[in-house]
């Protein structure tokens, strides 16, 4: 069977005010997702539910703590009382034991770490339980505890850490935290993973790394940062027997590589990056490490959120740039450096569809309820759960040269 590409635009006219190109509505078979992606989100919701949720807000006051991640919409960035990535907004809460309420605009697997890193006092609400997270849904704690398993099998356990990416279930964080290992973010996963292999003779010694549940993130980190071969790395398939390798495969790797992949930025290509750098002379091409690692070799500048953010605001007026993250963050980037031609890597838009199952109306509904005294859709981690994940936690702060 033959995959036919759809043509692709290439008059790259940018439409005002931003200075954003936003090429589609296609189809790419090509992307790991392979799903069709509309180019824009619903309007903006009406005036009155916006009026609503301020008031909600402000009946609330210093009883409620509102977080909002980098990949909401703006109409919820707006209500947000601080923005952020993941760990980062945990870490916000924690720091606020005043806040009786912890409302996470963000995912699942965010709110458990917040339930996880604040007190008893406070109770963390997700305004919308199906706002998921399909990387960390790549890995069921079922699924990993066979696969541990099957490298006990093969007899390679006792020299293998796990290591698991922030992006996943607090049960696999849990997990992690049992067998030794850490949590890391995309900004010191090179930290982590060499403090794995430490434990294990090093990073030239012959220990291993289960890295879970993003297989671009640790293979990104292990061949690019920490000086590992394409050779070194094996993906470990929890839908086929033996994760679909030999004992001896798994004897001779370093980083068993999870099979999971970010559906937003798994959607990148070489392709992109070839096609943004012909029709804009001079661009920047600046990735997220969640990227194929095609696409991360191909590009200028990798980094986390954070750094993308950083970057453009330090970068000289008048330079452009193509940035391959979430459309959200990107929309708001390019808003903020009108000074910037500030691009969409892919040819096609896509927006993290679970993260924007936030939006105002369920917004509204949960801080409504809040201030007339329901707390709906709280998250709550079990207590196990949470002592070893929060272990595994732990030791990611501990680490040399933390920084979230």
């Amino acid at each position: 069977m033959t995959l036919t590409t759809p043509p692709q635009d290439t008059t790259f006219t940018e439409p005002a005010p931003s200075a954003l190109l936003l090429l589609g509505r296609g189809v790419d078979l090509a992307s790991e997702r392979g799903v069709e992606c509309v180019g824009s989100l619903p309007a903006a919701s009406d005036p009155d539910l916006v009026e609503r949720a301020h008031a909600a807000r402000a009946a609330l006051g210093d009883r409620a703590f509102v977080l909002g991640h980098h990949y909401q919409r703006d109409e919820v960035i707006d209500l947000a009382d601080v923005t952020g990535d993941s760990f980062k907004l945990a870490r916000e809460a924690a720091a606020r034991p005043e806040a009786e309420f912890i409302v996470f605009c963000g995912v699942h697997f965010m709110a458990e770490s917040a339930d996880i890193l604040t007190s008893d006092a406070q109770q963390v609400v997700l305004p919308d339980l199906a706002a998921g997270c399909s990387m960390a849904d790549m890995a069921a704690i079922d699924q990993v505890e066979d696969a541990w398993d099957v490298l006990v099998e093969a007899g390679v356990a006792e020299d293998t850490v796990p290591v698991t990416y922030m992006n996943s279930t607090a049960a696999i964080k849990a997990f992690t935290g049992r067998h030794g290992g850490t949590v890391c973010t995309s900004s010191n996963a090179h930290v982590a993973l060499r403090w794995a292999f430490d434990k294990v003779g090093g990073v030239e010694g012959t220990g291993k790394v289960l890295f879970m549940p993003d297989q671009h993130l640790g293979r990104n980190t292990a061949v690019n940062q920490l000086g590992l071969s394409l050779d070194d790395c094996v993906v470990f398939d929890p839908r086929r027997p033996n994760g679909g390798l030999t004992a001896q495969q798994l004897k001779d790797a370093r980083m068993i590589l999870w099979r999971g992949h970010c559906s937003v930025h798994g959607r990148f290509s070489e392709r992109n990056v070839t096609d943004i750098r012909a029709a804009v002379p001079g661009v920047h091409v600046l990735v997220h490490p969640e990227c194929k690692h095609e696409v991360v070799t191909a590009a200028d500048m990798v980094g986390s959120t954070e750094y993308i953010i950083q970057a453009l605001a330090a970068a000289e007026p008048g330079s452009s740039w193509a940035i391959g993250t979430e459309l959200n963050l990107v929309r708001r980037l390019a808003r903020a450096h009108a000074d910037k031609q500030v691009h969409y890597l892919d040819s096609t838009v896509c927006f993290c569809s679970t993260m924007n199952r936030i939006d105002l109306p369920h917004l509204v509904w949960t801080l409504e309820s809040l201030v007339a005294g329901r707390v709906v859709n709280r998250i709550v981690v079990d207590a196990d759960d949470a002592h070893w994940a929060r272990v595994a936690l732990d030791q990611m702060l501990a680490l040399p040269g933390y920084g979230a």
